[in-house]
């Protein structure tokens, strides 16, 4: 399951920090500094540092659980020259991945419920261009944008512009399989985003994801029906830290 979740796992580039619990509930903290509270001023010898805020959410982080049974009779696991209990289980675990992505994705765009819902910018023509990318990369300053998530249908737009064909970074992606990458930030290809959207985010300060426990697994026997089971369960969710680290950029 482990081995399925690495390979498939793109949360790494989504979440800042992973907060593991031994409970049900979970409040995250904020801090929610003004612009003037945003720079660092001068501080005369004696006087009092300015100060920054940390406060509990007003709302608990709404964790998930998620898990499937895996069940294969005595027979099919005996003429099976594969391994199938390992191969089933590493698919499992892209599953729950790929599940694990969507409730981000959805946090990151919907908030987690505490009135932190994605702000969002319009482009400014009809269709995708490069403007618009360089919009979204100057918008989300003081921020840098090191992180793009799109659909199918966008993802191709964005790999077609003219500004992503030069001849140099297509020997790249041609050479390597390494997408060419917009103002350097990682392309993120996730088929269940919304469509004519594209999701911009510092990755370093924008996601929190809860964990319980991490992936359990176990194991047992029918021997009256002689079955083999396995069961995968995770219980996690995912919390907003900095608002303004993300953006959305509708497409018109």
């Amino acid at each position: 399951v482990y081995q399925g979740m690495q390979e498939a796992n793109i949360l790494p580039n989504l979440v800042a920090s992973v907060t593991e619990i031994d409970s049900m509930d979970y409040r995250s903290v904020i801090s929610n500094p003004t612009e003037d509270e945003k720079s660092t001023k001068i501080v005369m010898e004696g006087t009092l540092l300015p100060k920054t805020e940390i406060k509990a959410q007003e709302n608990l982080v709404k964790l998930h659980k998620r898990g499937r049974m895996l069940v294969a009779s005595y027979e099919t696991l005996k003429y099976q020259k594969l391994d199938l209990f390992t191969v089933t289980l590493k698919q499992i675990g892209a599953y729950i991945t790929k599940t694990l992505t969507d409730d981000a994705i959805d946090v990151l765009l919907n908030g987690d419920g505490n009135n932190n819902a994605i702000r969002s910018i319009q482009s400014d023509e009809q269709g995708l261009s490069y403007e618009s990318l360089l919009r979204l990369w100057a918008e989300i300053s003081p921020y840098n944008l090191n992180t793009l998530i799109a659909n199918t249908n966008v993802m191709q737009s964005v790999l077609s512009l003219n500004e992503m064909k030069d001849a140099t970074a297509g020997l790249n992606f041609q050479g390597t399989g390494n997408m060419i990458t917009p103002m350097g930030a990682n392309l993120i290809h996730v088929a269940s985003a919304p469509e004519n959207t594209i999701i911009g985010l510092d990755k370093n300060y924008s996601l929190e994801m809860v964990t319980n426990g991490g992936i359990m697994t176990e194991f047992d026997k029918l021997i009256d029906r002689q079955l083999e089971r396995a069961s995968i369960s995770c219980i996690a969710g995912f919390a907003k830290i900095f608002n303004d680290a993300c953006l959305k950029l509708d497409i018109n």
